[in-house]
């Protein structure tokens, strides 16, 4: 990922800037916000993101239960990342409306991407709801949000790292060890989503997991070498896009 010295007096690059994790933290802050209030309003009725409840449970078992400690654990590991890389404490305001079209186009071109492989295995693209209800579709608007932070966060933001540091301890070279962080966390994210791997998840279909793997492999390259921001806000924007077209 870029890294800009804080001892480097030079103003960084869109590319550069837009991938440290302050910039990120503050680019998806909105989306946080969004969820985080729109599912306590909406209370019984709010639709969880599964990752976000599993989270949530942990903290339970660990004895950490308070509501808004998990969105506040979120934003104080983007700022430990971002001191860990002694980065400079400053943002560009115009890098982040960059950061909210990048992601708009990555969506709708992984949105393509979903309808080009559909069409190959003749398969359907469908949101997670066929409701059209108005309500319905503000429920599963807030739930996109948090599915582009909370997924983000522990497949891309805590497991890759975890593989990464894994396959330098068995000797990897880095190059190969990235490669495998980032397939090994597309697998999981993927597999996640099914009954196999928690009662929650829906039948196993090889179509929905092999572009879920493939989504997987696009948001980790993105994480990789354009930030956690762009990971999250392209993710929610491509959830956004399915519900929407």
């Amino acid at each position: 990922m870029p890294d800009v010295s804080s001892a480097d007096p030079t103003p960084p690059g869109y590319f550069a800037e837009s991938a440290r994790p302050l910039v990120s933290l503050v680019f998806v802050v909105p989306m946080l916000i969004i969820y985080e209030v729109g599912v306590f309003a909406l209370g019984p009725q709010a639709i969880r993101n599964g990752v976000d409840v599993w989270l949530r449970e942990l903290l339970i078992v660990i004895g950490f239960g308070q509501y808004f400690l998990l969105p506040l654990l979120t934003c104080c590991c983007l700022l430990a990342w971002h001191h860990l890389k002694e980065q400079p404490w400053r943002i560009s305001p115009g890098v982040l409306p960059l950061m909210l079209l990048e992601s708009a186009v990555l969506g709708l071109i992984l949105l393509g991407l979903a309808h080009w492989q559909a069409s190959l295995l003749k398969a359907e693209i469908a949101a997670e709801s066929t409701s059209t209800l108005p309500s319905e579709t503000i429920r599963q608007l807030i739930a996109y949000f948090g599915a582009g932070i909370y997924e983000e966060l522990l497949f891309r933001l805590m497991l890759i790292p975890i593989l990464w540091q894994a396959a330098i301890f068995m000797g990897m070279p880095k190059p190969a060890a990235t490669a495998i962080a980032i397939l090994g966390s597309s697998l999981i994210f993927s597999a996640a989503h099914y009954d196999f791997f928690t009662s929650a998840g829906e039948a196993f279909q090889w179509y929905s997991f092999l572009f879920r793997c493939s989504a997987g492999l696009i948001f980790g390259l993105l994480f990789t070498f354009r930030g956690f921001g762009v990971a999250a806000g392209t993710h929610a924007l491509y959830d956004v896009f399915v519900a929407l077209v």
